[in-house]
């Protein structure tokens, strides 16, 4: 059993490669990544057996892990099978930086997304996504974010998020060896897993170019699903906020059942 998570790890990493017949292609725009600092095994206590936090050391010595919302809106969002129907929706995934086996990828509490396109995935694949209703303005110069704002509400909890534009480059940020590790952790996971009804766990990948990401400066922050979960506290100041204005991503479907614990 020791090398289930590898061989599962080695079928995602294979799965990533592919392109499913219901693969869906969205131009993310005003692509937000927040990111907060957990304790290992509070985050440890909501995974499946096989997969485990992955955990860095802060620059003041503490072990921790990471746990983002990231938030954009959709634009030109369409499935490969019906390319016609183009769709428009703000979305949150929620994601926390994990490990299976040998391949680091992210595990997803949730999805929301301001749309009744929603019920798709949960119904079809049973995934914990919720419909959400989202406000959301920003303020560019060119590349350059002046300021992010965005509000919404879901199942997931409320999202409440405000930002300011630095025009800096990402650069290496507390817990990360360098600049090229952070970019590596935080802005391209590309297989995710998560639980879905009946606590299944299931994976899936996603596809896209390099990012390209600005920081950011927290001004407000809070996602109340964090707070829910016993790993961010209320007040908690984000560890890091990164920006682009725009992306291509790929998500390749349907998701497959990864043959973990529950």
């Amino acid at each position: 059993m020791a090398e289930l998570p590898d061989q599962v790890a080695a079928l995602a990493v294979q799965r990533s490669q592919l392109s499913g017949w219901r693969d869906i292609s969205s131009l993310l725009v005003d692509f937000a990544i927040t990111t907060w600092d957990v304790a290992p095994d509070a985050l440890g206590r909501h995974l499946p057996a096989g997969i485990e936090p992955d955990v860095f050391t802060l620059d003041d010595g503490r072990p921790r892990a990471f746990v983002s919302s990231v938030t954009f809106l959709n634009t030109n969002f369409f499935v490969r099978f019906a390319p016609f129907i183009r769709l428009s929706a703000h979305q949150t995934n929620y994601r926390a930086y994990v490990r299976c086996g040998g391949l680091r990828c992210v595990w997803f509490f949730g999805t929301s997304l301001s749309s009744v396109g929603a019920v798709v995935p949960r119904v079809l694949w049973g995934l914990p996504w919720a419909r959400s209703r989202v406000t959301h303005q920003t303020d560019w110069q060119g590349p350059t974010l002046q300021r992010y704002e965005w509000d919404g509400r879901s199942a997931h909890g409320t999202e409440h998020l405000q930002l300011r534009g630095t025009g800096e480059p990402l650069a290496r940020l507390d817990g990360f060896k360098d600049a090229a590790t952070t970019q590596a952790v935080l802005t391209h996971p590309l297989v995710g897993f998560l639980r879905r009804r009946g606590s299944t766990v299931v994976t899936y990948s996603v596809g896209h170019a390099p990012l390209e990401m600005q920081l950011a400066r927290p001004e407000e922050a809070r996602f109340t699903l964090w707070e829910d979960r016993g790993l961010v506290a209320r007040g908690q100041a984000p560890h890091s906020a990164l920006i682009q204005r725009q992306t291509q991503y790929d998500v390749h479907l349907p998701p497959a059942v990864a043959g973990l614990g529950g």
